[in-house]
C-alpha cells in the first residue's frame, strides 16, 4: 500500500464522562503508550485546562488532531457551544487553530430533526451555511451517521436527502452505523467518494444472550424477557473482534478521499477503554496497517 491514511482514536471511547479520573494530556500519553497518535476530539469539555493539555500532547508527544466537535443549536438539557451563538463560533475557530485542526464534525442532527424531514432538511441546508463560514477560516465542516439516517422517505434514504441538500458540507461515516442501518458499508463509502476525509472504525459483533434465571419461556414474561434479550445482543465491537470487513472499508475509505481513519467503541461492556484501544490497534497491526499509526 504506497498510498496510507492516519489511524487514531475518536475520544469518545475515552471521554471523561466514562473515566475515574480524566485528564487530557495524561489520557494522550496513555494513547502514545499503546501506539496512536492521533484524535478526533468528542465529548470532551473545551475548558482552558483540556486545551491545553491536547496542544502540550501535540508539542510533546507529536499528536496529529484530525478534528474537533461542534453542534448547530444544542440540545437545552446537553448545552454546549453552538455554531449559531457568534462568540460560540469564534471560540470553536480559534480552538481548532490552537490544534492545527482544519476540521469540525457535527456528531448527529437534533433530536427534532431525526423525527421530521422537513426538520432534517432544514437542518441539513442550516449545517451546509455554517460549513461554507468555517471555510473562510480554512476549517472544513462534516456530518457523522448513526442508523436513524437509514429511514426511507419517499424512497430515499434520510441520508442522501441530506447530501442533496448540501453540497459544502461533507460527511464522517461511520462503518458500524452504515451496517447496523441496514447498508453495506463499502458500497455506501463508495457513494460518497470525494465527500469524505474522515471514517470511523467501529465493528459489529453479536453478542451472547444472557438471560435471568428460573425464566418460564412458556409464560408471557418470560416471553417477553427472551425478546428483550435477543433484541439487545447487538454490540460495539474492538476493530478485528466483530463481523465487518475492516480492510475493505479501510480502502474504500481511502479511494473515497478519507485521510483519517478513527477506531471508536461506544460502550466497552466493562471491559477497559484502553484495552480495548490496544486490541484494536493490535489487530489493525494484523491487517497490514502498522504503519498508519
Amino acid at each position: 500500500m504506497s498510498k496510507k491514511g492516519l489511524i487514531g482514536v475518536q475520544m469518545s471511547t475515552i471521554a471523561p464522562n466514562k473515566m475515574p479520573k480524566f485528564d487530557a494530556y495524561e489520557s494522550m500519553a496513555k494513547l502514545a503508550d499503546i501506539g496512536y497518535k492521533c484524535i478526533e476530539i468528542s465529548q470532551v469539555p473545551m475548558t482552558a485546562e483540556n486545551v491545553a493539555g491536547f496542544r502540550r500532547a501535540i508539542d510533546e508527544l507529536g499528536f496529529n488532531v484530525a478534528a474537533v466537535s461542534a453542534t448547530v443549536k444544542s440540545n437545552p438539557m446537553m448545552p454546549s457551544e453552538e455554531l449559531c451563538n457568534p462568540d460560540d463560533f469564534k471560540k470553536m475557530v480559534d480552538d481548532a487553530k490552537a490544534l492545527n485542526c482544519d476540521m469540525m464534525r457535527i456528531g448527529a442532527m437534533p433530536m427534532d430533526a431525526r423525527f421530521s424531514l422537513q426538520a432534517a432538511i432544514d437542518f441539513a441546508k442550516q449545517a451546509d451555511e455554517y460549513a461554507c463560514q468555517l471555510a473562510e477560516h480554512g476549517i472544513d465542516l462534516y456530518y457523522h451517521n448513526h442508523h436513524f439516517e437509514f429511514a426511507r422517505h419517499d424512497g430515499k434514504f434520510l441520508m442522501d436527502i441530506i447530501k442533496e441538500n448540501t453540497s459544502r458540507l461533507g460527511f464522517e461515516l461511520d462503518i458500524h452505523w452504515i451496517h447496523r442501518g441496514g447498508m453495506d458499508p463499502v458500497k455506501f463509502i463508495n457513494q460518497y467518494a470525494g465527500r469524505i476525509r474522515l471514517l470511523h472504525l467501529k465493528d459489529y459483533r453479536i453478542g451472547h444472550m444472557a438471560m435471568p434465571e428460573n425464566v418460564d419461556f412458556n409464560s408471557r414474561e418470560g416471553m417477553m424477557a427472551a425478546y428483550s434479550a435477543m433484541n439487545n445482543i447487538v454490540e460495539f465491537a474492538e476493530v478485528g473482534e466483530g463481523t465487518l470487513d475492516i480492510p475493505a472499508c479501510i480502502q474504500a475509505g481511502l479511494a473515497g478521499g478519507s485521510e483519517y481513519f478513527l477506531v471508536e467503541q461506544d460502550m466497552t461492556y466493562g471491559r477497559d477503554p484502553f484495552d480495548c484501544l490496544k486490541t484494536s490497534r493490535d489487530n489493525l497491526v494484523k491487517m497490514g496497517y502498522g504503519d498508519w499509526f
